[in-house]
């Protein structure tokens, strides 16, 4: 193995290892890697409705930070928060 492609594993299970602590009735997270960061999936649990996956792009400069579990948790929170607003199926600002 690569020393670039030992990087984006340690990446991936520092990410995975940080998702653990996180648990959530209506959603469920997953990595994986996307390019040189890390690509967090947020999924809705449930089949019905059928809801898109949101992904939140990490950068490795972000995941290498002595600061990453505070600032992976306000990116989570935000991904969450910008999920939850995508699911509108209608709102005053919505054109479609």
């Amino acid at each position: 193995m690569t020393s670039e492609a030992h990087e984006r594993t340690g990446r991936i299970e520092k990410v995975r290892a940080e998702l653990v602590r996180y648990e959530h009735p209506l959603f469920s997270f997953d990595a994986r890697a996307s390019g040189d960061g890390v690509e967090v999936e947020i999924r809705y649990k449930f089949k019905d409705p059928e809801i898109h996956v949101y992904i939140l792009n990490l950068h490795p400069r972000e995941i290498d930070s002595t600061q990453f579990p505070w600032m992976f948790q306000k990116q989570l929170y935000d991904g969450l928060h910008d999920f939850v607003i995508e699911m509108f199926t209608s709102n005053p600002q919505r054109q479609d």
